[in-house]
């Protein structure tokens, strides 16, 4: 039987090139998205076996999609598609039980062999990243904490693309007063004040495209 592959990039065109690059693989596409959330959602509804995430997907990271995927999965490969190469992203993804690390620069010849490394249980990175990343993951070295909770990060995100308090509650499904003390923790955390200096971090975190 073929493996089953859940494919999430907002970016339509390249989720087709990607399917239809898998499907001649030999490999079934049974769930696609176009952000994070419905990400989360078509994983825990269809559990696939790889689960193959853009980085910067609206609604919630792909590395944060990741996350909730695997522990509402945990028999699924977490594979993430990504334009960034910096090592404190590699090792944050290899820290949150990603086995996969893909360049979208080289994802149509590295995806596939990614996918079957992954599914035999080891691990791929694109060639280009450091190895030296590796080595610190082996050694279980720590990278700086972010010093907010991945439900603080989701609040970030939504911030950060423009939604309202009031959207953002009805999106997470929390209350309208469960929000906002979310969003004002995020800013003592920061030591910021006003929304301006939340995109200018969650840009810098790869939470959001500038």
């Amino acid at each position: 039987m073929a493996n089953r592959i859940l494919l999430a990039d907002d970016h339509a065109i390249v989720r087709q090139g990607l399917k239809a690059l898998l499907e001649r693989e030999g490999f079934a596409v049974v769930a696609e998205a176009d952000d994070g959330q419905a990400a989360v959602r078509n994983a825990r509804e269809r559990c696939p076996d790889v689960a193959v995430l853009d980085f910067s997907m609206p609604l919630l990271n792909g590395l944060d999609a990741a996350v909730q995927i695997l522990r509402a999965c945990p028999r699924a490969k977490a594979i993430l598609l990504t334009m960034h190469t910096d090592d404190h992203y590699v090792l944050s993804a290899l820290q949150a039980g990603v086995k996969g690390y893909v360049v979208k620069t080289q994802a149509s010849a590295d995806l596939v062999r990614a996918i079957h490394e992954v599914l035999r249980g080891m691990m791929y990175l694109s060639p280009g990243i450091s190895q030296a990343v590796v080595q610190a993951y082996l050694a279980k070295s720590e990278i700086p904490r972010d010093p907010l909770t991945s439900r603080e990060r989701e609040v970030l995100q939504l911030v950060a693309e423009g939604k309202s308090t009031k959207e953002v509650a009805g999106l997470l499904g929390i209350s309208f007063k469960t929000a906002e003390s979310h969003r004002t923790r995020i800013l003592k955390k920061l030591d910021l004040h006003e929304t301006a200096g939340l995109v200018r971090y969650a840009v810098r975190r790869g939470l959001i495209q500038p």
